[in-house]
């Protein structure tokens, strides 16, 4: 006899992240448990499915509780590039917020630009940051979270 499988779970890097209340509205439709994981206090609705960890203040302790988390097939959302890679490891899907994925191919180069822009950033060479957040990548977020939940449950069959 087979162990059943664990269902889909969503974990978000919250303490910057601008997509959570699409986040919410997708996971209710799923049906899927989420974690908003956060170094502070932040409001979530009120709802089984959805949990608030707040995490000691500290470099990496959010990302640290994720990783330690985040499984085969479940969907983890954040900018921050080491913990994609880390949950990569883990068999999870990763979206950044604006819908960017991050992929066993493409995490290797964005961890190399990560490097070199911390490199420039540690010269006082001035980057200038990403692109403000807009309502196309707010919409290309949403497409991409149901293309990958859609194609994890297709998957599991």
């Amino acid at each position: 006899m087979t162990e059943p499988r664990k269902p889909i779970e969503i974990f978000i890097d919250a303490d910057a992240c601008p997509v959570k209340d699409e986040i919410y509205k997708v996971a209710q439709r799923y049906g899927l448990k989420t974690w908003v994981v956060s170094n502070a206090f932040m409001m979530i609705p009120a709802s089984p499915m959805i949990a608030r960890v707040i995490v000691d203040a500290g470099p990496d302790v959010a990302d640290d509780w994720i990783a330690e988390r985040a499984q085969a097939g479940d969907v983890v959302v954040t900018n921050d590039i080491p913990l994609a890679d880390r949950s990569l490891k883990n068999g999870a899907h990763v979206l950044g917020a604006n819908g960017r994925p991050f992929t066993p191919d493409s995490i290797g180069s964005a961890l190399a630009q990560r490097a070199i822009m911390e490199q420039l950033r540690s010269t006082g060479e001035v980057t200038g940051g990403p692109k403000p957040f807009d309502r196309n990548d707010r919409s290309r977020f949403l497409q991409a979270l149901d293309e990958v939940i859609n194609r994890e449950r297709r998957r599991r069959g």
